[in-house]
């Protein structure tokens, strides 16, 4: 299967993601918006994965490649790819399928529970969801359920977390392919973000437990595994 990663800044990449795809040896390209590169031809990948980055889906005067972004993403979704957004990948997909994104009421960053939504219990990605709730997190946005979509899961601070639609898209504002490696870049970079807010987290607690990056991880492999293996 040929992969395609749409990435936004540099330190925000596929994560654990890419060791799913060596294992499927499926091939992965991607476009670095940040650096100029210009949008892939539709039909020249199979799997659309749009990653995180710290601006707002709306910001098209600061970044215009989020226009040609928003096209791509609409195409392939028309074109029956499957689709797979994280973060800002999650917002840009829900606009883009008609889902209104806002600041969210409160920032979350670090490791927060999810609940998955009982209407939404008997699907499969709830079901992973459901073992690993534990999850991490980086946003100030956040996204309404695209119309026909099936809303996953919410958090305390965070009404909508996760989406699928036509079980061919699928959006996550969390993160399960961050590693410790990748954290402590968000940290790097993002570090205003942490202002000590009731759900956001001292960078030295997020770092602390290897076993929470292995466990996101392995959940990211579950989700793999159902989206490229059914």
């Amino acid at each position: 299967m040929r992969i395609h990663s749409l990435q936004h800044v540099p330190f925000e990449d596929v994560g654990s993601m890419a060791n799913d795809f060596i294992a499927r040896a499926c091939t992965l390209s991607t476009t670095h918006w940040y650096r100029g590169d210009k949008a892939p031809d539709v039909h020249s990948f199979d799997a659309l994965i749009v990653m995180g980055g710290p601006m707002g889906i709306y910001d098209e005067t600061i970044y215009p490649w989020l226009a040609d972004e928003k096209i791509l993403i609409k195409d392939a979704i028309n074109t029956g790819k499957i689709v797979l957004g994280i973060c800002l990948g999650a917002q840009l997909i829900a606009d883009v399928l008609g889902g209104k994104v806002t600041r969210n009421a409160h920032k979350e960053i670090g490791w927060l529970p999810l609940q998955v939504l009982p209407e939404a219990s008997a699907h499969p990605i709830a079901q992973i969801l459901a073992k690993y709730p534990d999850v991490f997190h980086w946003h100030g946005d956040t996204f309404a359920i695209p119309p026909g979509a099936l809303h996953l899961a919410r958090s305390e601070g965070c009404l909508n977390q996760a989406y699928v639609f036509n079980n061919q898209v699928y959006g996550f504002q969390f993160h399960l392919e961050t590693t410790p490696t990748s954290a402590a870049a968000l940290i790097e970079h993002c570090a205003d973000d942490i202002d000590g807010s009731h759900y956001t987290q001292p960078a030295d607690f997020m770092l602390a437990d290897a076993q929470r990056f292995a466990q996101i991880n392995r959940a990211m492999s579950e989700v793999i595994e159902h989206i490229f293996d059914k």
